[in-house]
């Protein structure tokens, strides 16, 4: 279960996801996230750890799709939460070539 409504996300999706409709973006919420991870100013980043707290962010990393992440945030994310030591972030999710 999400620990926050899904619609206290429209703020970001109306700023990070200007692609798609609202009510769109915010039925994917982990895009949203992951959106403001990678590309979020320091307030917004801020706001949305103090909504969905840091678990669920984690979540948002453990699942991110090919491209959501620059491999800069994708190593500062998975410093700040915990996931990863110094020098050992794991590999970006890469296509597979079949």
């Amino acid at each position: 279960m999400m620990p926050f409504d899904p619609t206290s996300l429209l703020p970001f999706a109306r700023k990070y996801i200007w692609w798609t409709t609202l009510e769109l973006a915010i039925s994917m919420p982990k895009r949203v996230a992951a959106q403001v991870m990678d590309l979020g100013d320091y307030d917004d980043v801020l706001a949305l750890v103090a909504l969905t707290g840091d678990d669920y962010l984690r979540e948002v990393l453990r699942t991110a799709e090919i491209g959501q992440f620059s491999p800069r945030s994708w190593a500062y994310w998975h410093y700040r939460l915990g996931l990863a030591p110094p020098n050992q972030v794991p590999a970006m999710p890469i296509r597979a070539v079949a």
